[in-house]
């Protein structure tokens, strides 16, 4: 069984409910989940690397990444832009993309989910997502505590490479 060494995830549709709310004057809002901070702050005391890679670029992104500690955030990457991000974070760590599991929702993941070692999506991820093979279908929602489900999920199969050097 592979061990895991960087934990990632997309952040709209995952991190949060997919929705883009907008005020009347232009401000954007997001919904995050509490839960699924805390996951990040298990991985982390865990001495798991985390990051998020994300289509948007929106500074919304980049405060909940600085709340949350991350080790990597890359916005702005479309489609395989996406598994270059990982690729980039893997060459840094040195680690192989097997030993990284992410959770995406839509087409812009799919080859980063095809590639990684473990592979989920929420609930409400497209049909072409979830009939990725070998990717995990998790029963909460994008917003609603996937990514949390998904850590909990990786800790209980003892899936982390917890005592690395």
């Amino acid at each position: 069984m592979v061990k895991i060494k960087l934990f990632l995830s997309d952040v709209d549709g995952v991190l949060t409910d997919a929705g883009m709310y907008y005020t009347e004057s232009g401000d954007e809002f997001k919904k995050f989940n509490t839960h699924d901070g805390m996951g990040f702050t298990l991985l982390r005391k865990a001495g798991i690397k985390t990051g998020m890679i994300t289509s948007e670029n929106t500074k919304i992104v980049e405060r909940r990444a600085a709340k949350l500690k991350v080790d990597y955030l890359y916005q702005g990457k479309e489609f395989g832009d996406k598994l270059s991000a990982a690729l980039d974070i893997c060459a840094k760590e040195n680690i192989s993309i097997s030993e990284v599991a992410y959770i995406g929702d839509d087409i812009n993941c799919i080859s980063l989910l095809q590639a990684v070692g473990v592979a989920a999506c929420p609930a409400n991820a497209l049909p072409k997502i979830k009939n990725i093979k070998g990717i995990i279908q998790l029963e909460k929602k994008g917003g609603d505590g996937a990514v949390r489900e998904f850590i909990e999920m990786l800790f209980d199969k003892e899936w982390f490479n917890i005592n690395a050097e």
